[in-house]
């Protein structure tokens, strides 16, 4: 069975499917899925990531519509998604909810639309501050006995939500995706800034990134591209610095933008999994170098890019 910890890089489908809303899609939003599809299978990603909320359902959808047109995909890729928020109507994610019955039915309806006997990986996608890790520990149980999920993980959690989970369960949790990019850089400033004034300001749970990589959690950095901030259109003069920067990498190595943002992730001793979320083929294509080559980055490099990010000197 394929591990998801071995892929370097995922392909986030939150952009297929159309609108966020419950209109349905039609061809156009089905060929706009099988076109970033083959982008992303043509640079070498085969794990895809989903989510049940994504673009109401219609995420999943437009992929199990692009399934049904191609038999022999299935079999070539690994497909993980995640449960556990609901949508409160048209405003967006309104409440959390891991309680077992919710699992266990996200998982089937999602299975439905992914047109899909089995889930590769099944992410809890938020904590839901009512869960009871026993019920969790019961309904992940069961769907890994029917055959139904083969691996799951969590999102957004820290290290001692992870554990509370994973006490009552018999099998591993082995994935946390986080907020990871240039853009957002608290996974590594919460240990290095830790006894300077600057560590009120990061966010992140210090010694979560360390936790998974004790109990061989992978990580993936969803949001790794930082919505094109050093690659296409920066928002502000520091984005620009630091775009400034990451172009020159990008000549000096061969390479793109995008490949050198996804490296500064990649680079980092815990084997982070980029999840590029672009619906754009000539973006995605753009990504080609974090699957085909090691991040070339050296360490000075690294905190050049660090420090451009940060608009200030090494503490």
């Amino acid at each position: 069975m394929a591990d998801i910890r071995d892929h370097r890089l995922l392909y986030g489908c939150m952009g297929l499917g159309g609108d966020w809303n419950t209109e349905p899609y039609g061809a156009r939003e089905i060929a706009a899925a099988e076109a970033a599809v083959e982008a992303a299978l043509e640079i070498g990603v085969t794990a895809f990531d989903h989510a049940d909320i994504y673009r109401h359902g219609k995420s999943e959808a437009v992929f199990g519509e692009v399934l049904a047109r191609a038999p022999d995909l299935r079999a070539r890729i690994l497909l993980q998604t995640k449960c556990g928020i609901r949508l409160d109507g048209d405003a967006g994610p309104g409440r959390y909810d891991l309680r077992g019955t919710h699992i266990v039915r996200s998982v089937e309806e999602s299975l439905a639309r992914l047109r899909t006997d089995v889930i590769d990986v099944l992410l809890l996608h938020r904590p839901d501050p009512l869960a009871d890790p026993e019920d969790v520990a019961a309904a992940l149980t069961s769907l890994h006995r029917q055959g139904l999920v083969r691996q799951f993980g969590v999102s957004n959690m820290a290290a001692a939500q992870i554990a509370h989970l994973q006490e009552p369960l018999e099998v591993p949790l082995v994935v946390n995706q986080l907020e990871m990019s240039l853009a957002r850089r608290d996974w590594v400033e919460a240990g290095v800034l830790v006894n300077t004034p600057a560590s009120t300001a990061t966010g992140f749970p210090l010694g979560t990134v360390e936790y998974c990589r004790a109990n061989r959690i992978g990580l993936q950095a969803w949001g790794p591209l930082a919505g094109g901030r050093f690659t296409g259109a920066p928002r502000t003069p520091g984005d620009r610095a630091t775009a400034d920067v990451v172009a020159a990498l990008a000549e000096r190595r061969g390479t793109t933008p995008e490949a050198v943002v996804l490296w500064w992730v990649q680079r980092h001793p815990a084997g982070v999994a980029p999840v590029i979320g672009t619906a754009r083929p000539d973006r995605i294509r753009a990504c080609r170098d974090a699957v085909a080559r090691e991040p070339e980055l050296t360490r000075e490099e690294w905190y050049e890019l660090w420090l451009a990010a940060r608009g200030e000197p090494l503490p």
